[in-house]
């Protein structure tokens, strides 16, 4: 069917191809070039028609289709044989170009005789004399045709490479790219790369380059020790090519990149993201290429002993790495034979047997600030939903595994002993146990020490209570604990029936929303379903009799708990005496029944109560007397967790230096025990925030990538990914905009991402977050399509319409930046509807102000009428912020608004008005004071007033005595780095009088 109506006429026609060469190469883009040429045939006119062919034929060529070029340029080429006259000078330039586009596709398919080739070449060479044309570019084809075949190459690289470039000849990008590969094949990767040198570095670009010159540059840049440059050029060239049909080859080696480095697991994610390439590509030669460097990775994951992992390939069945990995090979071999048989050697055979053979050049190179390995990938852990079991239990399971009671009635007995005592061993017990019971041939042991089946269960249900509670799912944990008092119940356990309950009462306070009627806040309910909770657990726990001690001092640690948990909550200090009294109730009892674990409980409840009251201080001299018990007494795992409330208090106390010991010996220590055990997250997370303050961002990016690892292994995937947001951000600060695309990548690539399991406004902002990092990276195209998609998205929030009307006026400004100032305009509509329902003044006057900017800029006085508009728009979302009373950040919106004013007139060529406007912007800033803000805002407008009076009203000797003022003025405040600017134009125009 037809993918649009047929063009009635040529102009129709000429904007219908003009659409079609905007879309990406694809089937979509070559189906409607197919329908476009049968349309332009209609026309009876040759023009339309040429222009149709050579739409079509690009989009074979870079659609990864070389069978059907060259029977579209056979086409081109009896037209021009019968009506020269067709072709002006521009279609004749591209007929001629398109020849190498030929001799490319003849040799990339193998049932194409080597003796046609030759032929063709032949051909090229006679067109290009007939047409008077230098023939460098047919040595250049004659060249890569003998690297093809394998034939030496030494007389064909000096025919080529000796001849001076001419119109014809590929742009220097691809020839530089040539060049640097005959270097690789001599064996000299150093001067290879001083060849590719002004590629990898982006100054020499095309169409392919530098992707497909990146690509080849990797292994060279490890052999010759050049790590972290080959990490940075992956991330950014793996980018460029991923999911491309016609740089499948590309993609292969950046998966042979990957498995050589010790980045297995990535690889296979990389592979999972390119699984359209087993089936979109048309090239044998492309597939050859692709399927070399698949079958590099997929060897060396078997090799290392993972063949039975899940894997992506081809569609309709599915693969384990060990199964692709033999079709893979089957396949490979195969295309290498076909084209050895066609060329008469075996130089495809050898240069694949030479990837293939080819060692790991480093043991492991990190490539991406998330890491994994195949380990994970095999448990299955880092890709679970949230609810799975997680890592730490295994993790705590194999730490353990040693030392777990072989027989079953000791290994209970031994769960349920350290379960009494809080130890964090407890979970690799009950792991196990889990395990047994699981299987078809378990048989419960006849022993009274141990008990009833039913209580087995019970135990393992309130395990998983309390593992569902840490991650947040307190919902579950509420209907594991009561079931567990259930079976308790039946199994005549009363001490545990009343624990169980008691846990399920405050599982549910944490849990309860606020359901009260409108208005009511939600914290004060928490707060006051908290209370409740505190209040039923003590007539739990007076209503019971003969409690054991551990069973009492758990539920005191309950009931303090509760009301710790409602001071945070509501923050009412007057809630502080009662938290203390329980703590102080605790502690006086776990120590007189020698309950170490409770004590230290008691103790940090105590020091955390006097944080949230203010008293820093007491609180660090209370964590402080618990580090000598711990260190004294026990119970050594909880001193991370002493440690890590330490370095907050220092923190809070502006003491990052100390904060920084604490939290770093916390983490070591923490290394002894199972990450859920301490909450290593947590401590990573604070380390982070550390390192912000000392200046260390890059070892805060370190801390923050680790905490969302142990929250994702730990089945918390909405922490995580807010977690890996903020990394993401910090990247993005930092100037890391690769490591930042290829994080947030990764993160939506994630199963439970694509399938929507994952909350949408989270999904939302990782990809805001993503088209701000590729805006950044200069990839105006890819943000754009992004942050309108995420725009019309966002329409329909009806619930959070000022996050619609922020990433609304930031696609505003990204269309006009893009110069499609009409969308700019209707997507800036869409902003301030949204802004009056839930004000946004600030960021709405600063769409405004740019969207008026870029039209001043791109379109000078054509533009002038629409920018005014906006800024006259501007001018009434500031006059209704002031009178809401807003206060922007910074400088006043009048001031940005009469400051951008005087930049559209300058725009424009009005500087008269220009200057006036500037003027107006610094009386509304005024004098800048010896405070480190503002001076600069202040400094560029002065000098701004002072390029548009000297330079373009050619008044040299009023902007001077102006500069000469600022920079006096600047200079006596210490204000010496916003002068340089200022002191720099006054030299200007004085060497200009």
């Amino acid at each position: 069917m037809p993918t649009a109506p047929h063009p009635q006429s040529t102009d129709e026609l000429f904007h219908a191809l003009r659409e079609n060469h905007q879309l990406p190469y694809g089937r979509t883009r070559t189906v409607t070039a197919e329908e476009l040429v049968d349309a332009a045939e209609r026309f009876a006119e040759p023009v339309p028609l040429i222009h149709a062919l050579l739409e079509l034929q690009e989009a074979y060529t870079y659609g990864s289709d070389p069978r059907k070029s060259p029977v579209v340029f056979a086409r081109l080429l009896t037209l021009f044989d019968e009506q020269p006259d067709a072709f002006d000078e521009r279609l004749r330039a591209q007929l001629f170009w398109r020849f190498k586009w030929v001799a490319n596709a003849l040799r990339a398919l193998p049932e194409i005789p080597l003796a046609s080739l030759r032929q063709w070449l032949t051909e090229m060479r006679d067109r290009y004399e007939k047409e008077g044309l230098g023939l460098q570019p047919y040595y250049g084809q004659a060249y890569q045709l003998a690297v093809h075949v394998g034939e030496d190459t030494t007389l064909a690289y000096e025919l080529w490479a000796g001849r001076r470039r001419t119109p014809h000849s590929d742009c220097e990008a691809c020839e530089i790219c040539e060049r640097a590969l005959y270097r690789v094949a001599a064996g000299d990767d150093e001067r290879a790369l001083e060849v590719w040198a002004p590629v990898l570095a982006g100054k020499e670009s095309c169409q392919e380059e530098p992707a497909r010159s990146v690509s080849y540059a990797l292994l060279p840049l490890l052999r010759t020790g050049h790590a972290d440059r080959a990490r940075e050029l992956h991330l950014a060239g793996y980018r460029a090519c991923r999911r491309n049909p016609s740089m499948a080859g590309e993609v292969g080696r950046h998966l042979e990149f990957c498995a050589l480095t010790g980045n297995e697991a990535r690889g296979l994610e990389l592979l999972a993201e390119n699984r359209n390439l087993f089936d979109e590509v048309d090239s044998p030669l492309d597939q050859l290429d692709f399927l070399t460097g698949v079958e590099v990775l997929l060897r060396r994951v078997e090799g290392l002993g993972h063949g039975g992992l899940p894997v992506a390939g081809y569609a309709g069945r599915a693969w384990t790495v060990a199964g692709l990995c033999a079709e893979v090979r089957g396949r490979g071999d195969g295309l290498a034979a076909r084209f050895d048989t066609r060329n008469g050697t075996s130089a495809q055979s050898g240069r694949r047997t030479v990837r293939l053979d080819r060692a790991p050049l480093l043991d492991a190179l990190e490539l991406a600030l998330r890491t994994r390995g195949l380990d994970e990938l095999a448990s299955g852990d880092a890709a679970g939903v949230a609810g799975a079991r997680g890592a730490g239990v295994a993790a705590s399971a194999s730490r353990a595994a040693s030392a777990l009671p072989e027989k079953l009635p000791e290994l209970i007995g031994r769960a349920r002993e350290l379960d009494e005592e809080g130890h964090p061993d407890a979970r690799a017990c009950w792991a196990r146990l889990r395990d047994l019971v699981a299987a078809r041939d378990y048989a419960h042991p006849e022993d009274p020490a141990v008990g009833p089946y039913v209580r087995l269960c019970a135990d393992l249900l309130s395990d998983e209570a309390y593992r569902a509670a840490e991650r947040g799912d307190y919902a579950s944990a509420v209907d594991l604990h009561e079931e567990a008092a259930g079976l308790y119940e039946d199994a005549g356990a009363p001490d545990d029936v009343v624990l169980a309950r008691a846990c399920a009462l405050l599982a549910a306070a944490e849990a309860a929303e606020a359901a009260g009627e409108d208005g009511e806040d939600e914290a004060e309910v928490k707060a006051a379903g908290l209370a409740d909770a505190h209040a039923a657990v003590v007539r739990l726990q007076e209503e019971a009799s003969g409690l054991a001690p551990y069973v009492e001092g758990r539920l005191l640690r309950l009931r303090a708990s509760a009301l710790g948990v409602r001071l945070q909550t509501s923050g009412d200090q007057a809630h502080a005496a009662v938290v203390f009294a329980e703590a102080d109730l605790l502690q006086e009892f776990a120590t007189r029944h020698g309950l170490t674990t409770q004590v230290s409980g008691a103790m940090l409840l105590r020091a955390g109560t006097y944080a949230l009251s203010g008293d820093l201080p007491a609180a660090v001299a209370e964590i402080d007397a618990l580090r000598d018990r711990l260190a004294s007494d026990g119970p050594a795992w909880h001193l991370p967790r002493a440690l890590g409330l330490r370095g907050r208090l220092q923190l809070g106390l502006r003491d990052a230096a100390a904060a920084h010991a604490d939290l770093a010996e916390g983490l070591r220590l923490a290394a002894a025990w199972p990450a859920d055990a301490v909450d290593t997250s947590r401590l990573h997370a604070d380390l982070a925030q550390t390192c912000l303050h000392l200046g260390r961002p890059d070892e805060a990016l370190t801390h923050l990538t680790r905490s969302a690892d142990v929250d994702l292994r730990d089945g918390k995937r909405v922490d995580a990914f807010c977690t890996y947001s903020n990394a993401a951000q910090l990247c993005l600060d930092l100037g890391r905009i690769e490591d930042s695309i290829a994080l947030l990548d990764s993160l939506l690539g994630e199963p439970d991402v694509i399938g929507g399991e994952l909350d949408d406004r989270l999904v939302a902002q990782l990809r805001l977050l993503r088209a701000r990092a590729l805006h950044a990276g200069d990839d105006l195209k890819a943000a754009t399509a992004e942050f309108v998609a995420l725009a019309a998205e966002s329409a329909g929030w009806d619930d959070d319409p000022g996050s619609h009307a922020m990433i609304a006026a930031e696609t505003a400004m990204i269309l006009a930046e893009a110069g499609e100032f009409d969308r700019a305009g209707e997507v800036a509509g869409r902003a301030l509807a949204a802004h009056a329902l839930s004000p946004r003044y600030e960021l709405i006057s600063n769409c405004l102000r740019e969207l008026a900017r870029l039209r001043a800029q791109q379109q000078g006085p054509d533009g002038l009428a629409a920018a005014l508009a906006h800024l006259d728009e501007a001018g009434r979302v500031a006059d209704a912020a002031r009178a809401a009373g807003f206060q922007p950040v910074g400088r006043s919106l009048e001031t940005a608004l009469a400051y951008e004013h005087g930049r559209v007139h300058a725009y424009v060529g009005a500087y008269e008005d220009a200057l006036a406007a500037l003027e107006k912007a610094l009386a509304l800033l005024g004098e800048p004071g010896a405070e480190e803000g503002g001076a600069g805002e202040w400094a560029e407008c002065v000098r701004l007033s002072g390029a548009v009076e000297g330079i373009y009203l050619e008044r040299p000797a009023p902007a001077l005595v102006r500069l000469d003022a600022a920079v006096a003025r600047l200079t006596a405040l210490g204000h010496l780095e916003e002068c340089e600017p200022l002191a720099s134009l006054a030299a200007q125009l004085r060497d200009e009088g």
